[in-house]
């Protein structure tokens, strides 16, 4: 039989509380039972004033609308405002009723840069959410996983100036360089003198020294960066590095212009998630962090370093480095029709040379597949660092390697996917550095709530719910039946 749906019923006025019409299994009612979203309130208190001016917007109202337009990856401030007005579970994480105003977007815009910007509240409240995860036992600390991804900048990719570029300066740079001067000094050599430029960057925390390459700087937003990967589109960028634990779990993160690579933000974010998970025994990254430094770094503290295998960068018709077999008692490389490559000298980036006799190569049947070198000498290169190399290598080949590195589909690449997918961290309409990592802050404290959340629910952390009333006419009846008064015709 054909139903016909009368609309009429829109206009019919009920009588309901707004907890009623969220579901009881609702993300945002799972997310308001798991945490006590009070202890905003101490952090900001310092932020306003006691006695005089307007009485403000409640300042988790401001933080839960951030929280809303994370969490499901809504693309402005503005737009999540229109949804929070029509949204009944958005009015009821709000704690606003039907009939309640929702703050114009603006609000929370005049908020941040009066007060919000220059604090360091939304570290605070990522802070607070990993320790109660970490309270509740759902960290998994033997081993973190990190990675770094590019997210679009709110920048025109063709609106750009050219200025001259910053080499990145590592921060174990200084060390290097007195090891690199201890081994020429030992060999009969002249030590190098340390440049003012890269002293002052090692000084201020491996910040930059000139090098005298020219870069594109964004117009629209001078703090990205150029970015560009293999096939992909050429853009203004920033670079998120992360770091996570088995269940996904966000650690800890450092973001950084677009074009930096990620090893430079590497040291920054391992001595930070060490600091405050010291119980972490592997780090598992890809082949990009595998570098004499980073190896070194990372054993140096105790730890086991799992990369993959890198491919080797020689052009093809040529000897691979590795068919070239190094003699650690001789110090010396053996080519491959046996002859000797002896140990030449150190230069200042930390690698050894090692030279071939340029009589025998003259004559060598195979001189074409190992050089074409115009003087007739082979030069092979090794790091004063490459045994932490060899290290991670030997690290690769075993159980408990190749095991942890299976795991990084399932555990950071699952979180890069999350966050971009369901999050809408694939571009920003944020500018400059400081608005991006607050953002991304809250956006990586917002994916822990989510899972914390969800993980309470499951395993029965919560308290037993109270009973309550979802509607008001049943409040009205219980009013009405207390009182012995009628109702509708009827007594009771």
């Amino acid at each position: 039989m054909l139903t016909k749906k009368r609309r009429e019923i829109i206009e019919q006025i009920e009588l309901v509380s707004i907890d009623s019409l969220v579901p009881k299994d609702h993300l945002l009612r799972t997310i308001e039972e798991s945490i006590n979203f009070n202890f905003i309130y101490n952090e900001v208190k310092d932020l306003y004033s006691e006695n005089t001016g307007r009485p403000s917007i409640d300042p988790v109202v401001l933080i839960k609308l951030l929280m809303l337009q994370a969490l499901y990856g809504i693309r402005s401030m503005r737009q999540t405002i229109k949804e929070a007005e029509v949204n009944m579970a958005y009015r009821w994480f709000l704690g606003y009723g039907l009939q309640e105003k929702i703050p114009h977007f603006s609000t929370f815009g005049k908020n941040y840069e009066r007060r919000f910007k220059e604090s360091d509240l939304f570290e605070k409240i990522f802070e607070r959410i990993l320790k109660e995860a970490i309270e509740c036992g759902f960290i998994k600390e033997d081993a973190a996983f990190i990675d770094a991804t590019h997210i679009k900048a709110s920048a025109n990719k063709n609106k750009y100036i050219e200025k001259v570029a910053k080499k990145q300066v590592q921060k174990y740079k200084k060390e290097l360089l007195k090891e690199i001067n201890a081994e020429r000094e030992a060999n009969g050599k002249e030590p190098f003198e340390e440049d003012d430029d890269e002293a002052s960057g090692d000084a201020e925390g491996g910040n930059s020294s000139t090098n005298g390459k020219r870069v594109k700087i964004s117009t629209t937003d001078p703090e990205s960066g150029i970015f560009q990967k293999g096939e992909k589109e050429r853009c203004f960028a920033y670079t998120a590095s992360v770091a996570c634990d088995r269940n996904n779990f966000i650690l800890g993160f450092k973001i950084a212009p677009g074009n930096v690579h990620d090893s430079q933000v590497f040291s920054d974010l391992f001595q930070e998630v060490n600091d405050k998970f010291p119980e972490i025994k592997a780090v598992v990254v890809d082949a990009g962090y595998k570098t004499p430094g980073i190896c070194r770094e990372i054993i140096e503290a105790e730890i086991l370093p799992v990369m993959p295998y890198k491919r080797p960068m020689t052009k093809d018709g040529y000897f691979k480095k590795r068919e070239y077999v190094y003699d650690e008692y001789y110090d010396c490389y053996i080519c491959p029709n046996n002859q000797v490559l002896k140990y030449s000298t150190t230069n200042r980036s930390g690698y050894r040379e090692y030279k071939s006799d340029p009589q025998i190569c003259r004559e060598c049947p195979m001189r074409l597949r190992c050089t074409q070198s115009k003087n007739y000498t082979k030069v092979v290169t090794r790091h004063i660092w490459e045994h932490y190399v060899e290290i991670a290598e030997d690290i690769r080949h075993t159980e408990l390697g190749k095991e942890l590195y299976k795991m990084r589909c399932q555990t950071i690449e699952r979180v890069f996917a999350d966050a971009k997918e369901k999050h809408g961290m694939r571009y920003t309409n944020l500018r400059g550095l400081s608005k991006v990592g607050h953002y991304l802050t809250l956006l990586f404290a917002c994916m822990n709530l989510k899972k914390l959340a969800m993980w309470k629910r499951k395993r029965g952390m919560f308290p037993p719910a109270a009973p309550a009333l979802h509607s008001f006419f049943f409040m009205i009846l219980k009013f009405f039946a207390s009182n012995k008064k009628p109702l509708l015709g009827c007594a009771f």
